[in-house]
C-alpha cells in the first residue's frame, strides 16, 4: 500500500529535471564565472538575460521561468560580491524578470502556433490519403512504385493527381496535372479522381473514361481552368492503351532503352475540348515482359538547378531503371532533389510501372527431369 505514493513522489524531481533546459543554464553557468573570474562586477550581468530568451526557443514557460529566475539569482549574488548600489541592483533585477516574462510569453505563443501546425499536418495527411490513396507495390500483373512531394512542405497535397486500379477491364491508371495551386487545385484533383475511379469499374473503353471526365470538368471548371493528364490501360496481354490529353509523354523502358511515348494526335487538356473541338486519341503500345513505363508531371522535367537548368529526366532515369521499381524512384527522386539543392518548387509525381519478367516454371523443369530420369533408369 505505501508503494504507491513513493511511486508517484520518485518521479517529479525527474519530470523537473526534464523540463530544465541545458544549455541556457550552462551559458548563464558560463557568464557568471566569467565575471566572478574577472572580477567586473556587474558588467557581465545584462547577457544574463540570454539564458531565457535561449530557452524560448525551444522550451515550454516553465522551463523559461526557470532560466529567468536562475539567472536573477545570480546577479543578485554577483551585485551583492561587487557592492553594487541598491538601485542599480534593483535596475538589473528588473530587467532580468521582465525579459524572463517576455520569453515566457513568447514560448506559450510558440508552443501553441506548434500544435496548431501539428494539427493542420495531421488534417494534410488525412486528406492526402484520402485523395491520393497508397498503392500498393503490386497490382495485377504489374509491378508498381510512387513517389509525390508538394511544393507546400507544410501542406503535403498539391494539384498534382495519380490513381491506379484495377477493373474488370483490366489495370487503369491516371496521372495528371492541375493548373493552379493551393486549396482550389487540391479540389479539382479530388474531383477528377473521384470521376476516373468511378468510370474506370463502369467504362469498358478507356476514351469513355476520359470522356467522362471531361464531362464533370466542364461542368465544375472555370473557363480558364484545366487539368492535363495521362490515362492509360491494359486490357490485354501484351497491350497497353495510352490517352495522353496536353501531359507529358511517359517514358518507356524496354531493353534498358529510354523512349519518349509521344502521342499519335496531341489532344487539348482535360477541361479544354469544348474551346478547341478536338478529341483524344487512343493509342496502343506493345508491353511485353521487362518493359517499364514512367509516368511523371512537370514538377519533375521543369525543376531547375542554381544555373537554371531542367531537370534531365530521360537520362536520369537510363541511369537509374533496375529491377526494382522502388529503388529506381527513389533514385530520380532523390537525384532530383539534388537537382535543385533539396527543395521543390512545384509538385512533382513520379509513378513507375513494370511488367516483370515470367520466372521460368519450376514444376517444368523437374518434371522435364523426371521424365529423364525415368528413360534413363534400367
Amino acid at each position: 500500500m505505501s508503494m504507491a505514493p513513493h511511486h508517484g513522489d520518485d518521479h517529479w524531481p525527474r519530470r523537473l529535471i526534464a523540463a530544465v533546459p541545458i544549455l541556457p543554464i550552462l551559458i548563464v553557468s558560463a557568464l557568471v564565472l566569467v565575471d566572478v573570474v574577472g572580477g567586473t562586477g556587474m558588467t557581465w550581468v545584462p547577457l544574463l538575460a540570454t539564458g531565457p530568451a535561449l530557452a524560448a526557443t525551444t522550451c515550454g514557460p516553465r522551463s523559461v521561468l526557470c532560466v529567468g529566475l536562475f539567472a536573477a539569482a545570480m546577479s543578485v549574488t554577483l551585485g551583492i560580491r561587487g557592492g553594487a548600489p541598491g538601485s542599480q541592483l534593483a535596475v538589473a533585477m528588473s530587467a532580468l524578470l521582465v525579459v524572463t516574462l517576455a520569453c515566457a510569453l513568447t514560448s506559450t505563443l510558440r508552443g501553441r502556433r506548434e500544435r496548431v501546425l501539428a494539427a493542420v499536418r495531421s488534417v494534410a495527411e488525412a486528406a492526402q490519403h484520402a485523395l491520393l490513396q497508397p498503392i500498393p507495390a503490386t497490382v495485377g500483373p504489374f509491378r508498381v512504385a510512387v513517389r509525390y512531394s508538394a511544393a507546400a512542405a507544410e501542406a503535403r497535397i498539391g494539384g498534382d493527381l495519380y490513381a491506379l486500379v484495377s477493373t474488370p477491364y483490366g489495370v487503369r491508371l491516371i496521372v495528371g496535372d492541375v493548373r493552379g495551386k493551393g486549396l482550389p487545385a487540391v479540389g479539382t484533383a479530388a474531383l477528377v479522381l473521384g470521376v476516373f475511379r468511378e468510370a474506370a469499374y463502369d467504362e469498358p473503353d478507356l476514351l469513355d473514361v476520359v470522356a467522362r471526365i471531361e464531362r464533370s470538368l466542364a461542368r465544375n471548371l472555370g473557363s480558364d481552368d484545366f487539368v492535363t493528364a495521362v490515362v492509360a490501360g491494359y486490357p490485354r496481354e501484351g497491350q497497353l492503351e495510352v490517352v495522353n490529353c496536353g501531359h507529358a509523354p511517359p517514358l518507356l523502358v524496354r531493353d534498358s532503352v529510354v523512349v519518349p511515348v509521344e502521342p499519335d494526335r496531341p489532344a487539348p487538356p482535360l477541361g479544354l475540348r469544348t474551346l478547341s473541338g478536338e478529341t483524344p486519341a487512343l493509342q496502343v503500345l506493345p508491353f511485353a515482359d521487362g518493359d517499364q513505363l514512367l509516368l511523371y508531371t512537370d514538377g519533375v522535367t521543369e525543376a531547375r538547378n542554381h544555373d537554371r537548368e531542367f531537370y534531365p529526366l530521360a537520362e536520369g532515369l537510363a541511369r537509374h531503371t533496375c529491377g526494382e521499381p522502388a529503388d529506381t524512384v527513389t533514385a530520380l527522386h532523390d537525384e532530383l532533389l539534388t537537382h535543385v539543392g533539396g527543395r521543390l518548387h512545384d509538385d512533382a509525381a513520379l509513378l513507375l510501372l513494370q511488367k516483370p519478367t515470367a520466372p521460368e516454371t519450376p514444376v517444368r523443369r523437374a518434371t522435364s527431369d523426371a521424365g529423364c530420369i525415368e528413360s534413363c533408369s534400367p
